[in-house]
């Protein structure tokens, strides 16, 4: 094990960096209050593509950038996606037409879907296995935190002023790159070890064992080919198992219900009594995810990555099966002014146990899943069904409301987590302080 002094301070510090780009981009709450604004007036359907083309132009975001990685390096991939980002909220900010906001979502969904590859592989290269957990799970902490950032501060200015403070954050992120270095993986790969070397300097301290660091990853690298193809992701047994674990993952993360439980928040609060304001119920939101995701980073090199994942799949079960139980007595005529706070205690329950395991743990897999040479087309492929997932809930999510009904609805959702359940339960490695190519030999069928 390399045994260095500042790890704690450079490596969060290159995390928060990485990540901080994607913190405002998944709300659309920037963009909600344009659309009443006197400027501009969009239709229902219209509203719905503002908050759709985010998802869509993940997905082809992330398509290309598992090959831009490999060849131009995490880093230099990480500015030059910035750059998109800058541009979209400057398109945001002067939007004069639905055009124009289409257009700034879009690309705000390039760069979101870019940097949902690159970040996590950046932090799963830089991060020794001993807190590879805690900083996979930051990704997803410095998301929540992001939103939290914007219900707080969209409900005391106005939505312009919100989107220049947001156009902050890509600006902030692009000086922040050009002082970071190339993780040392990507640098030992293309044969630089010197460079290699300062870089786990830079990152763990200048008294780190670097020379041990680097034997352990090119150790990892000899056992990959250096020239892998895209059918190789296939062909090859861990690495396709890998892609398997790391994609339903995702997609049990979107089909958990977050979505209908978020857009069921303000009248679930309202049901229990409460006369809080809908701006309020957010950021209450907001606030128990960024804590609870906060827990998760604290938890995880202790609870390990499965124990957390069941732990969050089987509660979120119980929270929707009482949720739908709910909406079918409310919506057949039933008395259920007593039970205001069955309803709010799921809600509540349910947002705590899904940032605990199934909010920030798939993205952390994601990166640890994955030798070298198929890491970047893997992660590509999982990021874009993640985003396709996301896009079918957005978009389905009304219609399965109309067509089945609210009860209905949370019965579904709490089915796919009961699946997720079982999935991983039976099907999913623990991979908590397992090196590379221990998880690697799991995967190949060598336990």
């Amino acid at each position: 094990r390399a045994t260095h002094a500042g790890k704690d301070t450079n490596v969060p510090i290159t995390n928060t960096t990485t990540t901080m780009s994607t913190t405002t981009t998944t709300t659309t709450t920037p963009v909600t209050p344009a659309a009443d604004s006197s400027e501009l007036r969009l239709t229902l359907e219209q509203q719905t593509w503002v908050s759709s083309l985010v998802a869509i132009g993940a997905f082809f975001g992330a398509l290309p950038t598992g090959y831009i990685a490999d060849a131009i390096g995490r880093r230099y991939t990480a500015l030059v996606m910035d750059v998109p980002f800058i541009v979209a909220w400057l398109a945001i900010i002067f939007a004069k037409s639905p055009g124009m906001l289409y257009f700034g979502r879009f690309v705000i969904g390039v760069s979101t879907g870019s940097f949902c590859v690159v970040a996590p592989m950046y932090i799963s290269e830089i991060a020794e296995t001993s807190i590879r957990g805690t900083l996979g799970t930051l990704f997803q902490l410095l998301l929540t935190f992001g939103i939290l950032l914007v219900y707080l501060i969209g409900a005391v200015v106005s939505w312009t002023t919100l989107s220049v403070l947001c156009l902050m954050v890509p600006v902030a992120l692009f000086i922040g790159m050009l002082i970071l270095p190339e993780t040392p993986t990507y640098l030992l790969k293309k044969g630089r070890r010197g460079d290699a070397a300062l870089s786990l300097k830079w990152l763990w301290g200048r008294y780190c064992d670097s020379r041990s660091a680097i034997q352990m990853i090119q150790a990892d690298l000899d056992q990959t080919s250096s020239d892998a193809s895209f059918m190789d992701l296939f062909r090859n047994r861990a690495a396709f198992k890998g892609l398997i674990i790391s994609m339903l993952l995702m997609f049990f993360q979107q089909f958990s219900g977050i979505n209908a439980v978020i857009f069921y928040t303000v009248p679930i609060f309202q049901s229990a009594g409460s006369t809080l304001d809908p701006s309020v119920c957010s950021i209450i939101v907001g606030f128990v995810q960024v804590v609870m995701t906060l827990t998760s980073s604290l938890l995880i090199e202790r609870a390990g990555r499965k124990v957390l994942l069941l732990f969050s799949s089987t509660l979120m079960t119980v929270c929707l099966a009482i949720l739908g139980v709910y909406f079918q007595m409310k919506d057949g005529g039933k008395d259920v002014s007593s039970l205001g706070w069955l309803p709010l205690l799921c809600v509540v329950l349910f947002m705590i146990v899904f940032s605990v395991g199934y909010g920030p743990i798939p993205w952390l897999m994601m990166g640890e899943l994955f030798l070298p040479d198929v890491k970047a087309t893997a992660v590509a492929l999982t990021v874009m069904s993640n985003w396709f997932s996301v896009f079918v809930v957005t978009k389905c999510f009304g219609s399965m409301i109309t067509a089945w009904g609210s009860d209905m609805t949370f019965w579904f959702f709490g089915f796919c987590m009961f699946l997720a359940t079982l999935y991983v339960a039976f099907m999913v490695l623990e991979t908590k302080g397992r090196s590379s190519a221990q998880i690697q030999m799991w995967l190949g069928g060598n336990k």
